[in-house]
C-alpha cells in the first residue's frame, strides 16, 4: 500500500488502483489514459512520491503543466526533483514574476551543474524584468561556455530590442542568423516580427527571403504596416526563457539519446510562453520523434494557420499526420503546401517522400523532379536526383532512372549511396555486370562497414560467376545485419551453389524471419526443396 504522511488526506485505496492504472497504461503507450490515472492517484495520495516520480515525466511530455508543477514541487520536498525540474520552477517564477524565486532556482542551476551554461542568459533576463538590467556574459574559461555562447547573440539581439536599442538588435541578430545556417525559418520571423514593431520595415525585410513561400506573409504585413502586435511586441523575461529552451530542446534532441529529455524541455517553453508559435513548432517535432504523433498533431494545430508561422506549423502537422497513420490526410495536406506560389523545395521532397511510400511512383518522381527547380545547375543537391531516380526505378521507369542516376553519379563520383544504388539495380537486371561491379567495388571501398553495400558487393561477385569470393563478402554483410531478409536470402543462396547446403538452408530460415508475403515463400520452398532456377533471388 501506497505511504501516507501524517495529518494527509488519503484515499489509499483510489491512489492505489489509479496508480496501477497508470502503470498499465503507460506500459501499453496510452499516454493520455495514464496522465488522467496519475492525475487520480495524485489527489487520491498527495505525499507519494513513487507517484509524483511517473506523473512528473508523464505530465511534460503530454503537456499538463498543473500536474508537472505538482509533481515537481514534491519530488522536490523530498529531494528527488530530476534535473530539467529546475528550469520547470524558474519557468513558475517568471510566469508569476517572482524574480527572487527565479534567481534562487537559477543559482540551483549553477549548483547542479547540467544546464549551468544558460544561467548567464536566464540571469540576464531576470535582471530586465527587475528592470535593472545586466547583460548575459559568458566566461571562455568555463568548459561548458561554448554552449551558452550558442544561444547568447539571439538573446542579446530579444533583449536589445525589449531596451530600444535597436541597432545594437540588428547586429546581434545578424550575429545569430550566421550561426544557425539551417532550421532558421522561425528564426527570421521572430526577428522581423520585433524589427517591425521598432518600425524598421526595411531591416526587417532584409531578414525574409522574397522568393520562400514560408516568409510570404510576413513579407506583405511588413509591407503594408500591419504586423500582428502579439508577435511584435518586446519579449518578456518568461518569453525569453521560452525561447532558450525550445532552441536548447532542438539541440539536444538532435542526438536520438536526447529525444525524451528535448520533449520536456518543449513542453516547458510551450508552458512559460503558450502563445508563441515557435515552442509548439519544436514541440511537434520532437514529439513525432518520441512516438507521440497524436500529441504532436495537436501542437500543430495551436499555431494559426493564417499567421507567420502558419505553414511551418502544416509542415509539423504533415509529419504528424504521417506519423500517426493518417497518411491520406498528409499527401492531401502536403499537396497543398507544394502548390504554393514559390514553394520551396523542402515541400515538394516532402510531398515526394509521402507519394513513394503510398506507392505512388509516378506522383513522387515528378515531385522530385520538381523540386530541383528551385537549385541552379551548380547548386544541386545530389540526393533529388538520387530519390528521383529511386522512385523512377520502383515505378518500373528504369530507362528513365539510369539516366537520372549516372548523372548523380557524375555529379557526386565518391557517394556510396549513389555508386550503390546504380550498381546494384543494374546487377538485379543482370545489365552492364561489369561496370556494376566496379562501381559496387568502389562503393564498399568507400564504405566497408555498411552491411547493404556489402550485401550489394557479394551479390554482385555471386551474380558475375564468383561465388567463392562472394561467400565471404556476403557473410560479412550478414554479420552486420542479421535481421536483414534480403541479405540472409542472398548469403542462402550463394552458400547453396557453393555446396554448403546446411548452412544455405539456416541463412534462409533466417531470412524468413523477417520475410513476408512472396519472399517468404520463396524462402520456404527454397528451405524445403533447395535452390531451383525459379526460386532464386532477384
Amino acid at each position: 500500500m501506497l505511504p501516507a504522511a501524517a495529518g494527509a488526506s488519503v484515499d489509499p485505496d483510489m491512489a492505489l488502483h489509479a496508480y496501477a492504472r497508470a502503470r498499465l497504461a503507460d506500459g501499453e503507450g496510452a499516454l493520455g489514459v495514464a496522465v488522467d490515472s496519475y492525475r487520480v492517484a495524485l489527489a487520491g495520495d498527495p505525499t507519494s512520491l513513487a507517484i509524483a516520480r511517473r506523473s512528473y515525466v508523464q505530465a511534460l511530455e503530454s503537456g499538463d503543466m498543473p500536474l508537472a508543477l505538482q509533481s515537481a514541487a514534491l519530488l522536490d520536498e523530498g529531494g528527488m526533483l530530476p534535473r530539467d525540474g529546475t528550469l520547470l520552477r524558474i519557468c513558475d517564477a517568471l510566469g508569476r514574476k517572482d524574480w527572487a524565486a527565479a534567481q534562487t532556482f537559477t543559482d540551483r542551476l549553477v549548483e547542479e551543474g547540467n544546464f549551468s551554461f544558460l544561467a548567464p542568459i536566464v540571469q540576464s533576463w531576470i535582471s530586465l524584468g527587475q528592470r535593472r538590467y545586466v547583460a548575459p556574459v559568458i566566461d571562455g574559461k568555463d568548459k561548458f561556455g561554448a554552449l551558452g555562447a550558442r544561444y547568447l547573440d539571439e538573446h542579446l539581439a530579444l533583449q536589445a530590442v525589449a531596451r530600444g536599442e535597436k541597432e545594437e538588435a540588428i547586429g546581434a541578430m545578424r550575429r545569430a542568423l550566421a550561426l544557425r545556417v539551417t532550421d532558421d525559418e522561425a528564426l527570421r520571423l521572430t526577428f522581423a516580427a520585433q524589427l517591425a514593431g521598432r518600425r524598421a520595415k526595411a531591416d526587417a525585410l532584409a531578414l525574409l527571403p522574397a522568393d520562400e513561400a514560408s516568409f510570404a506573409k510576413a513579407r506583405t504585413d511588413v509591407a503594408r504596416s500591419k504586423v500582428p502586435g502579439a508577435i511584435a511586441a518586446p519579449f518578456t523575461p518568461r518569453q525569453g526563457f521560452a525561447q532558450l529552451l525550445a532552441r536548447l530542446a532542438v539541440d539536444i534532441a538532435s542526438d536520438e539519446t536526447g529525444t525524451a529529455l528535448g520533449i520536456r524541455l518543449a513542453r516547458i517553453a510551450t508552458f512559460a510562453d503558450p502563445a508563441a508559435a515557435e515552442p509548439h513548432l519544436v514541440a511537434a517535432k520532437l514529439l513525432v520523434a518520441g512516438d507521440l504523433a497524436n500529441y504532436a498533431a495537436a501542437e500543430a494545430r495551436k499555431v494559426p494557420v493564417t499567421g507567420w508561422y502558419g505553414t511551418l506549423a502544416q509542415a509539423e502537422l504533415v509529419e504528424a499526420l504521417a506519423a500517426s497513420g493518417d497518411r491520406d490526410g498528409a499527401i492531401a495536406l502536403a499537396q497543398i503546401l507544394a502548390s504554393a506560389p514559390n514553394a520551396e523545395p523542402e515541400r515538394l521532397v516532402r510531398l515526394g517522400r509521402l507519394l513513394a511510400d503510398s506507392g505512388d511512383f509516378d506522383g513522387a518522381a515528378s515531385a522530385f523532379h520538381r523540386a530541383q527547380a528551385g537549385y541552379s545547375a551548380d547548386s544541386l543537391p545530389w540526393a533529388l536526383l538520387l530519390f528521383e531516380g529511386s522512385a523512377l526505378e520502383q515505378g518500373k521507369r528504369w530507362d528513365e532512372a539510369r539516366a537520372v542516376l549516372e548523372k548523380a553519379a557524375v555529379m557526386a563520383p565518391n557517394e556510396p549511396v549513389i555508386l550503390n544504388y546504380l550498381g546494384y539495380a543494374q546487377i538485379e537486371r543482370r545489365q552492364n555486370v561489369d561496370v556494376a561491379l566496379d562501381l559496387l567495388k568502389k562503393a564498399s571501398a568507400l564504405k566497408p562497414q555498411d552491411a547493404s553495400i556489402t550485401d550489394s558487393l557479394g551479390w554482385a561477385k555471386f551474380v558475375t560467376g564468383d561465388v567463392k569470393g562472394a561467400v565471404p563478402v556476403l557473410e560479412r554483410a550478414a554479420a552486420g545485419a542479421p535481421g536483414d531478409a534480403t541479405i540472409n536470402e542472398h548469403l542462402g543462396d550463394a552458400l547453396w551453389t557453393a555446396g554448403r547446403r546446411y548452412e544455405a538452408r539456416y541463412a534462409w530460415r533466417a531470412a524468413a524471419v523477417f520475410a513476408e508475403g512472396d519472399v517468404a515463400n520463396r524462402l520456404d520452398a527454397k528451405a524445403r526443396e533447395g535452390l531451383k532456377p525459379e526460386y532464386a533471388a532477384p
